[in-house]
């Protein structure tokens, strides 16, 4: 089991006109965090010096040119490109948006060589990252065609986990994309993510409808009569502990999510907009389903604040938190399902 210092945290830099600069670096003024961890932040570090005096913030940066030359303790700034940028806090700009997917892209390939243990991802603008060469929604369709696994968007804050069955799609779309194969892979994905991931051996899982009053027996909608409650059954009998389909509005209303271990929405809207209003400033984005593990704070570039050096980077820190958390649990997991006997001998 490593040290906790020698757990590497891979860092995009998203993008630079936004507050993912400021809430990294003050995310790491505290020098407590680099006792749980030693990040590296994929950007150039005389951007980020830039960055950092005009906020007037005091983390020290070491620049490196390989990851090999990597610092434990040490805030490390990988330069991925040498030349000059120029900044426009709160602008959205193509220029710009190439320099966060270079970032990403980086931090991406050094999380499947093993370079870096987990990635934590700044906030990007989905507009300005479209290129011939990058045609992705986000972070989380084009990790799930480079790493292993099928994705999930789960977002965590404490007890309170909510997963989705579709993320990125038009609201009107959301009902063609739901299949019992869909929602079977989601569930279980959930599942081995409570399992492995955060330690719940038995997960109960809450799953929500598509349709106002979950339908109300077929008057608004028969998604949920002849999709979502077969399938949950089918789970159900095979031993997931899967439940619903609950009416949306209800259901956080009357804290019934407090009995669940997660919460699985059918649509975006659905699931983050009861998350955020809960926990905003305070949740996570995690990448669940996949072979390597990825957060990032539950906010986007912000520009409206940008260069102020007022941004709140308290959900920033809560993201290097839980992948530190999920990589401890996930080590755990495979070496007590490896060798189950050894790990009881070490318990006698």
């Amino acid at each position: 089991m490593k040290k906790a210092e020698n757990i590497i945290v891979g860092i995009s830099i998203g993008d630079l006109n936004g507050i993912g600069s400021e809430v990294i670096l003050k995310t790491f003024e505290d020098s407590r965090m680099l006792e749980l961890c030693t990040p590296v932040i994929f950007a150039n570090v005389k951007v980020l010096s830039f960055i950092k005096k005009k906020l007037e913030l005091t983390a020290p940066l070491q620049g490196i040119d390989k990851i090999d030359q990597l610092i434990i303790g040490k805030i490390n700034v990988l330069n991925i490109w040498k030349e000059s940028v120029d900044l426009n806090f709160g602008t959205n700009d193509e220029a710009i948006g190439k320099y966060s997917v270079k970032s990403f892209e980086a931090a991406t390939k050094a999380l499947k060589e093993n370079q870096i243990d987990v990635l934590v991802t700044a906030p990007i603008n989905k507009f300005n990252i479209q290129s011939e060469d990058f045609k992705f929604p986000g972070h989380t369709d084009y990790l799930n065609k480079e790493l292993e696994g099928n994705a999930l968007m789960l977002m965590v804050q404490d007890n309170l986990r909510i997963g989705l069955l579709t993320d990125h799609i038009p609201v009107n779309e959301v009902a063609k994309h739901l299949t019992e194969k869909l929602i079977i892979q989601k569930i279980e994905t959930v599942k081995q993510t409570l399992i492995q991931d955060f330690g719940i051996r038995k997960p109960k899982i809450a799953v929500l409808a598509l349709n106002p009053h979950a339908g109300d027996q077929g008057v608004i909608g028969k998604e949920e009569d002849e999709l979502l409650k077969p399938t949950i059954k089918k789970l159900f009998d095979k031993g997931t502990f899967a439940f619903g389909p609950f009416a949306a509005d209800g259901f956080f209303g009357s804290n019934q999510y407090e009995k669940y271990d997660a919460v699985i929405a059918t649509y975006h809207d659905q699931g983050l907009i009861p998350f955020k209003t809960l926990s905003f400033g305070m949740g996570v984005n995690y990448t669940a389903g996949l072979n390597k593990i990825r957060t990032s704070p539950d906010h986007g570039t912000a520009y409206e604040i940008a260069g102020k050096g007022i941004a709140d980077y308290n959900s920033f820190k809560e993201a290097v938190y839980t992948a530190i958390d999920i990589y401890n649990s996930r080590n755990m997991y495979h070496e007590i399902s490896h060798n189950p006997l050894k790990t009881k001998e070490k318990q006698l």
